[in-house]
């Protein structure tokens, strides 16, 4: 039971690239919309005015950034039972925070598809997809590192349980610093 805890608690630590790199997209966007205001072939709207080319390529950025800082303390501190080179902390870095800002991007499509406006709350569409992106690209990208922390299954569930929980949290917070419209 208590290398199942020490699991978890490695698992959540090591997710922080995909966690950061959403409320980064907010702090960074504004720039450039990601769909050029175009329509899909359905007449609605992409993805719609609140995916930017800053904040997508912002979020993924400082998202990867904090995978370069977290891995190596990380492993440092023994929470990784294993030893991931430089360039797997690299590619885990980018592939987890590049999968939770397209995963927000395929929830907003999905959103505009099913006729909800921007800020419109969508519950497990505004929450899951960039977990489960970021775990899909994650896998693609560094099976190793994939399978080492989260090759249980067990942290994935764990995960999409506290990210509906912080997600709440993160966006009353930006609804308070006025970063966003709506608190969800």
């Amino acid at each position: 039971m208590q290398n199942l805890a020490f699991n978890l608690i490695a698992g959540l630590f090591a997710f922080i690239p995909a966690l950061i790199a959403n409320p980064a997209a907010v702090i960074t966007g504004g720039r450039g919309k990601m769909d050029f205001g175009k329509n899909f072939i359905d007449g609605k709207r992409i993805f719609g005015d609140g995916k930017s080319i800053s904040g997508y390529i912002g979020g993924i950025f400082i998202g990867f950034i904090s995978g370069l800082i977290i891995y190596p303390i990380l492993s440092y501190s023994g929470l990784l039972q294993f030893s991931p080179s430089i360039y797997a902390i690299m590619l885990a870095s980018l592939a987890l925070s590049w999968g939770s800002l397209t995963g927000d991007l395929a929830g907003s499509f999905i959103k505009r598809r099913i006729g909800m406006k921007r800020g419109a709350k969508g519950n497990l569409i505004d929450m899951w997809p960039f977990v489960i992106v970021a775990f899909l690209f994650l896998f693609l990208l560094e099976h190793g590192f994939f399978i080492s922390l989260y090759g249980n299954f067990i942290d994935i569930v764990v995960i999409l349980i506290i990210t509906s929980l912080l997600h709440r949290g993160v966006n009353i917070l930006a609804f308070k610093m006025h970063r966003k419209d709506v608190p969800w």
